[in-house]
């Protein structure tokens, strides 16, 4: 009996590692525009999973999705070009940080509201950052 309820535990293991293999190399070959797109939509599936446990009551789960969310605001942040980008990164970098400081308190009130207003937030950067030709995307 033990030997079955270890099944899918070893299964899941298993995806999750044939998962990990499969970003990586995406990831390998992922130019820099699509990996903030990547980091963006990550964003927004991090912070509906955090609804969903705020909803359910399972305030660890929500703990772990903003946790997660609020690391990749920091790799965005870390994308930014100060140099290069001049007042939009400078901009890019301070609404990164309210989006941050608003997770924090989202966290604390398990507030799906902020919530929802950070996801709003994401998804304007997204749907602008989806919109760059091509050409402009090196």
């Amino acid at each position: 009996m033990k030997e079955a309820n270890m099944r899918p535990s070893m299964y899941r293991n298993n995806a999750n590692k044939y998962a990990a293999v499969q970003n990586e190399a995406v990831l390998d070959d992922a130019s820099p525009h699509k990996l903030i797109q990547m980091l963006m939509s990550g964003f927004l599936m991090r912070v509906n999973a955090a609804k969903g446990a705020i909803d359910r009551g399972d305030f660890e789960e929500k703990s772990i999705q903003i946790s997660k969310a609020i690391a990749i605001v920091g790799g965005l942040i870390d994308g930014l070009d100060a140099e290069r980008g001049g007042e939009i990164a400078e901009n890019l970098s301070s609404l990164y940080d309210y989006m941050n400081k608003r997770l924090f308190q989202a966290s604390s009130e398990n507030n799906i509201q902020i919530l929802d207003e950070v996801s709003g937030l994401m998804r304007e950067l997204k749907e602008a950052w989806d919109a760059i030709p091509e050409a402009y995307q090196q």
